[in-house]
């Protein structure tokens, strides 16, 4: 670090940074993750003029709630240019009158440069220097500059934050001042050059109030009195440094005393918060602590500075904490949760903040790579207990089914980038898997040790672990990380896998495309779509589930073959415990001998629980796209009537709710729900017969799925009791007053109860009191029109509603209604037949409301997934020709998708209906049970 130091003095001294070399690194491109330009639109500078040091100085303003300021900005310059260009925020106010620029001679001294003119940027964030000649390549400069602006409480720049403190009897108001400038919010404090990659050291000094303190990247070097009964801190000079990672809270929190404190430990960390909070954060040091610890040992790297504060702030209303280095600002609920959460802003400190994303575009690797770290950490730790198991299962899945849909993110910005950085973070697991969690971890230390207080692009990771996977053996010379990544995280897609063995010639032919749920399969290029897929192959003659290095890749090839498999009495299992982010396919043979093996305790003990899950989970979902038979993917789930394990069960009933709002129009669904009744009756029965207090968290939710989904297929119990519930809600002498069941009750009441139940609940929607909390009369009107099957209780609320124009309902109510009855058959076949049967009327009362006619056509057409729905919608577009307005357009399109939804009708409900009609054969008893 020394080095360092004497290498910025002697930039000062005019030993200037070689202007070829700055240039050459400035044009560097990393695998571009696009979803991130969009989010953090900005103005990059000229490269022209590069910074070498700021000495910055902030004055609080308390009573005014405002600051004023000063800023030198030493500065290279690497080409011949006449103007200076900054980043400062339109709210920053700028005194141009006392602004100068200054030039460093080669005794030391300064010379003045004459301004021209200083302008601000209209509705850009710019403050623009002009000079009457030019400066020279190779001078070092200086821009002298003051300012003020105003403390805010929205936690952008400089902010201040209240809270209130028991003081023995009495309430004491207190306040503070913090920063935050993540992403680029250090222009609205200061005129800087506000981009990631500039990376410098700053002298800071922050004058505040008496009775306050403050908290810095650094220690306090000297504090000295000032007028107006203010002290000056002055920090010690910081390593090089972005303008994001920049911060201080000023604040009069206490520093947390601990009985095992040590002393003389690097880094010396210190918890702050009000007193009155420092029991709550009584574990916190020690989980710090042992998080500290274990990113030492996986970096083989040290904390790279002498102290960390950790601050738990009162009413901090910021969404993401505030990682400033050596100094992270929480909110006081976060320090009280588990390890993930703390880990991913310690893991910010060296990857983040002591090496830097080159721009916001490598951002997300970098947040990919946090997310990766923090689960492996707090997995490590707590082994696991913080997860109960869940990641990566949760973002997996997620990514399964946002990625398979024909417009991924319906172009919703924000959603593709967290997306990205899941995937981005599941192809670094893939990696660690595949690679060896040993060259894994070497690859990163040697890329931290290489880009220490410097900025990376994402494909310096990729180049580290590249080098080290050549070194181990573990990647052949021809390959590269940089490849294996680049397939994946620049396509907003995945792959499947297809497993076609030859059971003669004991090999599979194996090939790769797109994976599509979505109908119809239209996407464009997707023939050219290629990934490099590593094939990790476990066989049931050898079973090893703790070997995951790949048999073989598929480099960006469609098909590769598999030699020396074992014979047609054995099942394979490729890419075992979801190691790469993609399903698989098999030949039926394969599955059912799969199928077969998990219906013996002896396979469901052998194969672990993460491939158990991916073994359904694919199973089902490529029957859904129409890539396998139904009849296999339901034979899959047949050992889940011996399945405990909630990590098996999770995905199961996202997929009976998938399955069952496709066939809900059919005759199919009434079997299907006798199906879902006979697989979860066993589970819930069992887990109501071991409840426990205390149990653990996964129990309790399993349990509440379990009893949820049953409901929603007619279980008798639960039926009975959430009408036992309800009633205590009808004999209240005063029902307005409040409602006294759990919403859990209410649906299965308003779907299998009495008319006069549900009649109830309508007048309470009718009654209800402004007093009352709105939100508890929305979820009552969502389940008086989503959950009923009766076609009389939907034409009841549709007619007070629409045709009797009830004053007791606004348009935002009607537009709830439509879209509530648009999630069930029961619910649209109603509201098509109501909307055929009273068009006149209808149309009338809608012709000045182009939002609710279109939201009526949209729900009331759009959803029919058979012939004879796709008949009755067509019939109506025929009758009505000319009369849809501006719902043309919206019945067009239903009739579309219906045609489409039809074909996958055609082909998988006959498959579905048998299956399901040789089961409920087999399980007789169950079948009459629940038949009445």
């Amino acid at each position: 670090m020394g080095c360092i130091y004497i290498l910025l003095i002697g930039l000062l001294l005019h030993v200037t940074i070689p202007v070829h070399a700055w240039k050459q690194y400035r044009v560097r491109r990393s695998i571009d993750l696009s979803a991130s330009n969009p989010l953090i639109p900005d103005t990059k500078l000229p490269s022209d003029l590069v910074p070498i040091n700021y000495t910055l100085r902030i004055e609080l303003n308390v009573e005014q709630l405002s600051f004023l300021g000063d800023v030198n900005i030493s500065m290279t310059c690497t080409k011949r240019t006449n103007q200076i260009n900054l980043h400062a925020h339109n709210d920053l106010q700028v005194d141009e009158v006392n602004l100068d620029v200054v030039q460093y001679t080669d005794n030391g001294e300064t010379t003045a440069i004459k301004i021209r003119r200083v302008d601000r940027v209209p509705k850009k964030p710019l403050l623009v220097i002009y000079l009457h000649d030019d400066l020279a390549a190779g001078g070092v400069y200086e821009a002298r500059i003051q300012f003020k602006g105003m403390i805010w409480e929205n936690t952008e720049g400089l902010f201040q934050g209240k809270y209130n403190q028991l003081n023995g009897d009495n309430i004491q108001d207190h306040s503070y001042f913090a920063t935050y400038f993540r992403p680029h919010n250090a222009r609205r404090v200061f005129p800087c050059f506000d981009e990631p990659a500039y990376k410098v050291p700053f002298t800071v000094t922050i004058v505040r109030p008496k009775g306050f303190h403050t908290l810095f990247n650094t220690e306090v070097e000297s504090t000295e009195i000032v007028a107006g009964n203010k002290e000056a801190d002055r920090f010690k000079i910081t390593p090089p440094i972005s303008t994001f990672t920049l911060g201080f809270v000023v604040s009069d929190l206490v520093v947390i005393k601990y009985d095992d404190e040590q002393t003389n430990i690097h880094p010396v960390i210190r918890i702050w918060a009000r007193k009155e909070f420092h029991e709550s954060l009584k574990d916190a040091s020690t989980k710090i602590k042992s998080i500290m610890d274990y990113l030492t040992n996986f970096w083989n790297a040290s904390y790279p500075l002498s102290k960390l504060d950790v601050v738990a702030l009162p009413n901090f209303a910021s969404v993401k904490p505030a990682d400033n280095w050596g100094l992270i600002v929480f909110k006081e609920n976060e320090l009280q949760q588990g390890y993930y959460g703390i880990t991913q802003e310690l893991v910010y400190q060296w990857l983040g903040s002591w090496i830097t994303p080159f721009w916001w575009s490598d951002a997300h690797v970098n947040k990919a790579f946090a997310g990766f770290l923090s689960a492996s950490t707090a997995i490590e730790i707590d082994k696991g207990l913080e997860f109960e198991g869940k990641w990566p299962m949760t973002i997996l899945y997620s990514i399964y089914y946002e990625f398979s849909k024909r417009y991924p993110h319906s172009r919703i910005t924000a959603m593709k980038q967290e997306t990205t950085c899941s995937k981005t973070e599941l192809v670094l697991r893939m990696l660690n898997y595949t690679l060896g969690e040993e060259t894994f971890r070497k690859g990163l230390q040697k890329f931290i040790r290489h880009r220490e207080y410097k900025t990376f692009v994402s494909n310096d990771i990729w180049e580290a672990l590249t080098k080290q996977a050549h070194l181990d053996n573990k990647l052949c010379e021809s390959a590269t990380v940089n490849e294996i990544a680049e397939s994946w995280v620049t396509k907003d897609r995945i792959p499947m896998v297809s497993v076609l063995r030859a059971y003669d010639k004991r090999s599979a032919s194996v090939t790769q495309r797109l994976y599509l749920r979505e109908r119809p399969h239209d996407v464009p290029e997707q023939d050219k779509m290629l990934w490099w897929i590593p094939l990790v192959v476990v066989r049931q003659d050898n079973l090893n589930f703790t070997n995951s290095s790949a048999t073989k890749w598929m480099k960006n090839i469609r098909e590769v073959t598999l030699e020396n498999l074992p014979d047609s009495n054995n099942f394979i299992i490729v890419n075992p415990e979801e190691i790469g982010p993609f399903p698989v396919n098999y030949d039926a043979h394969n599955w059912n001998l799969l199928a077969n093996y998990l219906l013996t305790a002896e396979g469901r003990a052998k194969i672990p629980v993460y491939t158990r899950a991916k073994l359904l989970h694919d199973a089902w979902n490529l029957a859904y796209a129409g890539d396998l038979s139904f009849a296999t993917a339901f034979n899959m789930t047949l050992f889940m009537q011996y399945e405990r394990n909630h990590l098996v069960w999770n995905p199961v009933f996202t997929l009976i709710d998938h399955i069952g709002r496709h066939i809900d129009m059919s005759a199919v669904h009434k079997k299907f729900e006798i199906y879902v009744r006979t697989l979860l009756t066993p589970l819930y029965e069992e887990l109501v017969q071991d409840q426990l207090e205390g149990e653990a968290k996964w129990k309790t939710n399993l349990r509440s799925l379990a009893k949820t989904f049953l409901c929603r297929a007619g279980y008798k119990p639960c039926i009975e009791e959430a009408q036992a519930v309800f009633k205590n809600w009808m004999d209240s002498p005063e029902p307005d007053l409040g409602n006294p069941v759990a919403n859990q009750y209410i649906c299965p009441v308003f779907k299998w109860g009495t008319q006069e139940e549900w009649e109830f609940g309508l007048q309470r929607v009718i009654n209800f009191p402004e007093s009352r909390m709105q939100s508890e009369r929305t979820y009552l009107l969502k389940t008086l029109a989503g959950c009923p099957i009766q076609a009389s209780k939907i034409n009841r609320l549709l007619n007070i509603t629409v045709l009797d124009n009830n004053g007791n309902f606004t348009d935002n109510d009607i537009s709830l209604i439509f879209k509530m009855l648009s999630g069930g058959s029961n619910g649209y076949m109603a509201l098509f037949k109501f909307l055929q049967q009273n068009w006149d009327s209808i149309k009338l009362r809608f012709k000045d409301q182009e939002g609710l006619w279109d939201n009526l056509i949209n729900s009331a057409t759009g959803l029919f997934t058979t012939q004879e729905g796709y008949d009755m919608v067509s019939q109506l577009y025929v009758q009505r020709q000319g009369e849809f307005g501006t719902a043309e357009y919206i019945i067009e399109k239903s009739l579309k998708n219906i045609k489409e939804e039809t074909k996958w009708s055609d082909e998988n409900l006959p498959v579905i209906e048998g299956w399901l009609d040789n089961f409920l054969k087999q399980h007789k008893l169950s079948y009459e049970k629940f038949i009445g």
